[in-house]
């Protein structure tokens, strides 16, 4: 069968920097810290960990209430996030609802806040009587897939992955797989969550939070650091929009970067520690199916969450792979882990980087870990032409996911 290509032609960004793109970047190149203490962790009883990257700067009112009570705050986030990819992407709209547009968009699990506030009324008395019919619509697990299909009409095909950290990064290998097997000529495709003290709590009980730096919230995480302690969660929605190159020449589109290549594999060998022989092994089929050997790469764009034994497998893996020459970074420094929308925030905001010239380094890096070492850590902002990036993400449970994504050549 002979597949298309596959362009990027929006994006859209809600992140702990504000609600659009512009202000993700701005923060990424200002060398800006989102992560701040969070005084609602202080409840959890043993909770140790007191800071995470909240969403600033949205006001849920701008979406209709017809569609926004059913939603929480996570596929608010994925349709502001829609909404400005489409924007760019400038599509008609009638054509965001004939059909030809379908969605990959995934969250880890359905609202956290929303299970609680239902649980926590029915306990009291066991009663279903005060209970709105609109709560389950932000409880199940594909809210954020049919909030934003329901609140934009889209038509087309809805999938809702969930596979924790590597949800976003999927959900553009997904995207990107109908697209080029001419199935669905546009997909809109990323991931969404939002913040709740047991989603930092999850981390937590697994001694994998980052817990010395409560008093100093910008200085963690710390990602490949000699002094990282773990994971700051952050939230926020990530969003591309993905067609075929033909569809997108033929109605005129701005094209701002392409997909060459994706790939996820499962690790079976442990459900929690990261192995960097499958980590290695799912770089090399992405670059596979690129057809893009490690040489030609510019730039690695790490998942890296600053956890001790996370980014020493990340590490050696990337060493094997690419050797000491590609810059490698990861933005969780800067606005901590989004997770299922940390894969589709991370790449489009390394594409947009890339199409400025720049590499961004990681905040926090101060002393590489020698177990980090062997590779070319960006110590400050870089400008340079680089073409080619790969984007990692490695999520719990053994779920690795990569993509290779280039500058479009009219760039």
């Amino acid at each position: 069968m002979s597949l298309k290509r596959v362009v990027i032609t929006g994006v859209g960004a809600v992140s702990p920097f504000g609600r659009d793109t512009r202000a993700l970047l701005a923060g990424l190149l200002e060398g800006r810290s989102a992560v701040q203490s969070v005084a609602e962790m202080a409840r959890v009883g043993g909770l140790r960990t007191r800071v995470a990257a909240p969403v600033t700067g949205v006001d849920p009112k701008v979406i209709p209430r017809k569609h926004r009570r059913s939603m929480s705050p996570m596929s608010i986030f994925a349709t502001l996030a829609c909404q400005e990819a489409l924007a760019q992407s400038g599509l008609a709209p009638e054509e965001i609802g004939d059909g030809r547009l379908g969605i990959a968009l995934g969250s880890t699990v359905g609202s956290t806040q929303a299970s609680e506030d239902f649980f926590r009324d029915f306990f009291t008395d066991h009663s279903l009587e005060r209970m709105k019919s609109t709560l389950f619509f932000q409880i199940m697990n594909h809210s954020v897939a049919a909030n934003v299909a329901q609140a934009l009409e889209i038509t087309g095909r809805l999938l809702a992955p969930a596979s924790a950290c590597s949800t976003g990064c999927q959900a553009i290998g997904y995207g990107y797989e109908m697209v080029a097997c001419g199935r669905q000529p546009m997909m809109l495709c990323g991931g969404a969550d939002e913040f709740h003290p047991l989603t930092a709590a999850t981390f937590d009980v697994m001694n994998a939070a980052s817990v010395g730096f409560n008093e100093a919230p910008g200085s963690t995480p710390r990602p490949f650091d000699r002094d990282r302690d773990g994971v700051v969660c952050a939230e926020g929605a990530g969003v591309v929009l993905l067609e075929s190159l033909e569809g997108a020449l033929e109605r005129g589109a701005t094209i701002l970067g392409e997909v060459l290549g994706f790939a996820t594999v499962s690790d079976p060998s442990n459900i929690a520690n990261p192995n960097a022989e499958a980590m290695e092994r799912c770089m090399r089929l992405a670059l596979a199916d690129a057809g893009v050997g490690p040489e030609q790469v510019d730039y690695v764009n790490a998942h890296a969450t600053a956890t001790a034994q996370g980014d020493v497998a990340e590490s050696e893996a990337i060493r094997r792979l690419f050797g000491p020459q590609v810059p490698v970074s990861s933005y969780k420094g800067h606005m901590g882990h989004a997770m299922a929308a940390s894969g589709s925030l991370e790449l489009l905001a390394a594409l947009e980087l890339m199409r400025q010239g720049r590499l961004v380094p990681t905040l926090n890096l101060e002393n590489v870990d020698p177990a980090c070492a062997g590779l070319r850590h960006l110590q400050g902002v870089e400008e340079v032409y680089a073409s080619v990036f790969v984007k990692n993400n490695f999520a719990l449970g053994g779920v690795n996911s990569s993509i290779v994504v280039r500058r479009y050549p009219h760039d």
